[in-house]
C-alpha cells in the first residue's frame, strides 16, 4: 500500500510538471499554426510602420504562416505596448518597440517598463533630422535656432507624442542651443509631418524617411541630421556637430512579445527576424527610407535595451521635457 500512494505520488509530480512546463514545448513545436499579429503602437506612415511592415513579409516566408501589422497609436506608444504585454504570452502577439519603452517609467508616460517584455531582437536605428518647410526663411540650423531665439516659444516643432524620441531630440537641441521652442505631440511621426506640409507648424525633428517624399516633391528641406557622420543617401545634408551644435541622438526599433514567452517559440521568432533583416529587399528598403539597418539577437537586444534604460533615464533626468 506505501509503495502504491509513492507511486501515485509520483505520477502527480512528473504530470504537475508536464502541465507547467512540458506541455507549451509540445505546443510551441506546432508554433505557428495560425496568423501572427504585430502591433505598431503609433500612426500608419511613419518609420515603426513602414519597418514593421517589411519585416513581416520576409517573417512570414521565414514562419510559413500570415503576419497581420495594425496600428494601435497613442500615449507615445504606450497604448499599442500596454495590449501586447497584456496578451498571451504564445507567441502570436508582437509588438514593435521602439526607442520609448526605456523611457516610459522615468518620464511617468505610464507604468510600462522595459523588462516588461522578452526581445525577440533588434531591427533598426533611426536617427533625428531636423526639417523645415522649403519656403522657410532659414536656410541653416544656426539661422533657425537665432529665429527661435529672436521669437522664444513661437516655434512650433511637432514630434510623436509627449515623452517620444522625437520629442527629447527637440527638447536636446533646446538645451544645446539655449532657445525655446514650443512642442507640439501628434500621435507618431505621419500626423506631425502632414501637418508640417501644411503649415500648422514650423519644423520636425523626426527620422529622415519620414519625410523623404515631402523633400523629394520640394515641400520640405532637411536642415541637419542628428548623426555622428553624414548619411550616404543624403550627402549633401550636413550633421548637427557640422552645423555647430553638439547633438547626436535618435531612436531605434525592434520587436518583442509578452513576458514569459517560451523559449522554442522565441527562438523561432528571433530565427525568422535574423533572416528577414538580412534579407536584400529589407537593406534596401531600409536605407532608402533614412534608417540603418542594425539585427541584434534576442540575448544582445535584452542587453541594449537594458544598457539604453540606464543612459536615457540618466538622460532624461537633466531635461525640461516641458510643452
Amino acid at each position: 500500500m506505501k509503495n502504491s500512494k509513492l507511486f501515485v505520488l509520483f505520477l502527480v509530480v512528473v504530470f504537475g510538471t508536464l502541465v507547467l512546463s512540458g506541455f507549451s514545448s509540445v505546443f510551441a513545436a506546432d508554433y505557428p499554426d495560425h496568423e501572427i499579429t504585430i502591433v505598431v503602437p503609433y500612426n500608419a506612415g511613419g518609420a515603426s510602420d513602414m519597418t514593421s511592415r517589411i519585416v513581416a513579409t520576409g517573417m512570414q516566408e521565414a514562419l510559413g504562416q500570415t503576419i497581420l501589422v495594425v496600428n494601435k497609436p497613442g500615449g507615445s506608444g504606450g497604448v499599442g505596448m500596454s495590449e501586447v504585454r497584456a496578451a498571451k504570452p504564445d507567441g502570436y502577439t508582437i509588438s514593435y518597440i521602439p526607442v520609448e519603452i526605456v523611457m516610459h517609467e522615468t518620464l511617468k508616460l505610464s507604468d510600462l517598463k522595459s523588462d516588461d517584455f522578452d526581445y525577440i531582437g533588434q531591427l533598426t536605428l533611426v536617427p533625428s533630422a531636423l526639417t523645415v518647410a522649403a519656403d522657410a526663411p532659414y536656410n541653416t540650423v544656426k539661422e533657425f535656432v537665432d529665429y527661435a531665439l529672436a521669437h522664444p516659444g513661437e516655434v512650433t516643432i511637432g514630434n510623436s507624442g509627449a515623452g517620444s524620441i522625437w520629442h527629447i531630440a527637440a527638447t536636446y537641441l533646446e538645451q544645446v542651443s539655449g532657445a525655446k521652442f514650443n512642442h507640439i505631440p501628434f500621435d507618431g511621426a505621419a500626423p506631425a509631418v502632414t501637418a508640417l506640409m501644411g503649415g500648422h507648424i514650423n519644423a520636425v525633428t523626426v527620422n529622415a524617411g519620414e519625410v523623404l517624399s515631402g523633400v523629394e516633391a520640394g515641400k520640405l528641406k532637411i536642415l541637419a541630421i542628428m548623426t555622428e557622420e553624414r548619411d550616404p543617401n543624403m550627402p549633401d545634408v550636413p550633421t548637427m556637430k557640422e552645423s555647430g551644435f553638439d547633438v547626436v541622438i535618435g531612436g531605434w526599433g525592434g520587436l518583442g512579445v509578452p513576458k514569459g514567452t517560451p523559449a522554442d517559440v522565441m527562438e523561432k521568432l528571433s530565427a525568422a527576424v535574423e533572416k528577414a533583416t538580412d534579407s536584400q529587399e529589407f537593406k534596401d528598403f531600409i536605407s532608402q527610407r533614412g534608417m540603418v539597418v542594425c539585427y541584434k539577437n534576442s540575448a544582445d537586444f535584452t542587453k541594449f535595451v537594458a544598457d539604453q534604460t540606464v543612459f536615457f533615464t540618466d538622460l532624461l533626468s537633466k531635461m525640461e521635457l516641458g510643452g
